[in-house]
């Protein structure tokens, strides 16, 4: 099933990923005419321009699942006589992430637009988070809320300053100059930090996870920013923590001088899904690596006579917490079954049914948002407070202690999978009911012993 943009969850929600954003007010307009097309950057840059077709940046606006969403939160806003103002703007912001050279050019500025006036919308505003919006960025105001400072040309006939890497670059169509912001995790915070335009809840935290993560540090020799595990990611290269990280030598335009590495532009982080629904396998099973790179699963039975046993989660891999972005969708979870030597089920957990929806005893890993009551709520548009994260963070580990019924007895096979999905199969459902797509589940690890009681 091709699915026009799963990011979904991504959007999911964007929702998911969502709110982000600061108000219409704070951002400058540029004219459309300023940003060049990523078909004109991909003429030099053609394998830059291939890696990230169809990435999670360039299917941003075109997610469907981001879209079915975002309708349906704002539905529910608007036909509650009771929601608040503040949240509602929450809701109408996710464009600007979503849709950047559309918000910035003055269309669309809301959800609704987006939604209700698809037809106007330009077709680069299309191309989601593309080349020229990144590459025109010279800083930031603040590090979250895309709170960008930006110095885009003039089009086509005057593409004016473009900034990367590399110190030494030229081109012969637009002027080159270097970005150490480019080169610095703070680039890529300041869109995967997310905080509510209004009431400054924590949406997404990816970027102040890394920032505590042992990751950051002040050696250069240890220290290792996004870009160090995100655009060194290749086919048959998760390059996490826990994997090598070769560099990636070759050139960044047609006549380029040859470099040691060249930064990647797959950008999929864990989401196999939408690639996948826009036909580009490659970058879906690049997810699902990554993803089984990220975490290490260990049984410890040494307590076993006493009727319980432990599991343990290293986060091994991943420089955020596990799961991160908007971790109430995310779903990262055990599924664990012990039987006995004739396959009687003494205890399960966490156990999908067959529509794909989770038990009510399943151990998550996940945030859960609070109305400021201490209720908790379903559209993150109303999060004013975070009642639990029990993620797991940079190099830690979770223990989680099962208790098997006493009394059990025999020889025992204890199965434990770590799961994840990009979001709740049942959600989906209830969201998407003419558009109904089964998430699929990765399996990022798993362990199976038999013990004797």
């Amino acid at each position: 099933m091709r699915l026009k943009k799963l990011s979904f969850v991504f959007a999911i929600m964007v929702l998911l990923t969502s709110g982000i954003f600061t108000t219409c007010a704070t951002t400058p307009h540029y004219q459309l005419s300023r940003f060049i097309d990523p078909v004109t950057c991909g003429g030099c840059h053609d394998t830059i321009y291939q890696q990230w077709q169809n990435s999670m940046h360039n299917l941003a606006q075109k997610d469907p699942v981001y879209l079915e969403f975002a309708r349906y939160y704002l539905k529910q806003l608007k036909d509650e006589a009771s929601t608040d103002p503040d949240e509602l703007a929450e809701a109408e912001i996710c464009v600007k992430c979503h849709v950047p050279v559309g918000y910035l050019s003055g269309f669309p500025k809301t959800v609704t637009q987006e939604l209700e006036e698809e037809d106007r919308l330009p077709d680069i505003a299309r191309e989601g988070i593309q080349c020229d919006y990144c590459h025109s960025i010279i800083g930031a105001r603040k590090l979250y809320n895309a709170q960008f400072k930006y110095d885009p040309g003039n089009g086509d006939t005057d593409p004016g300053i473009k900034r990367g890497p590399f110190k030494d670059s030229e081109s012969s169509y637009h002027q080159s100059a270097y970005s150490k912001f480019h080169t610095e995790s703070k680039i890529c915070g300041t869109c995967h930090d997310v905080r509510h335009v209004r009431f400054g809840t924590k949406l997404e935290t990816t970027y102040e996870e890394w920032l505590a993560s042992p990751y950051n540090t002040a050696n250069q020799d240890t220290h290792v920013p996004c870009q160090g595990c995100h655009m060194y990611h290749r086919p048959d290269i998760p390059a996490t923590g826990s994997t090598p990280r070769p560099k990636n030598p070759g050139t960044a335009a047609f006549g380029a001088p040859e470099r040691e590495h060249i930064f990647t532009h797959y950008f999929v982080g864990g989401n196999s899904v939408v690639p996948a629904g826009f036909g580009d396998d490659e970058k879906s099973a690049m997810a699902v690596s990554r993803l089984q790179n990220a975490a290490r699963l260990e049984l410890d039975t040494t307590d076993i006579k006493k009727y319980y046993f432990e599991i343990k989660i290293t986060n091994n891999g991943a420089g955020h917490k596990l799961p991160t972005g908007l971790t109430d969708v995310r779903q990262m979870w055990l599924e664990i079954i012990v039987t006995t030597e004739k396959g009687k089920v003494v205890y399960a957990s966490g156990k999908a049914d067959p529509k794909g929806y989770l038990p009510e005893n399943t151990i998550m890993y996940h945030t859960v948002f609070g109305d400021g009551k201490g209720n908790a709520i379903e559209n993150i548009a109303k999060a004013r407070e975070i009642l639990a994260d029990n993620r797991i963070k940079p190099g830690e580990t979770a223990v989680e202690k099962i208790m098997l019924p006493e009394g059990t007895s025999g020889k025992l096979t204890i199965s434990v999978r770590l799961l994840y999905r990009i979001a709740s199969q049942k959600n989906v459902d209830m969201v998407m009911k003419e558009k109904r797509i089964k998430l699929p589940v990765i399996e990022m690890e798993a362990e199976k012993t038999s013990v004797s009681l």
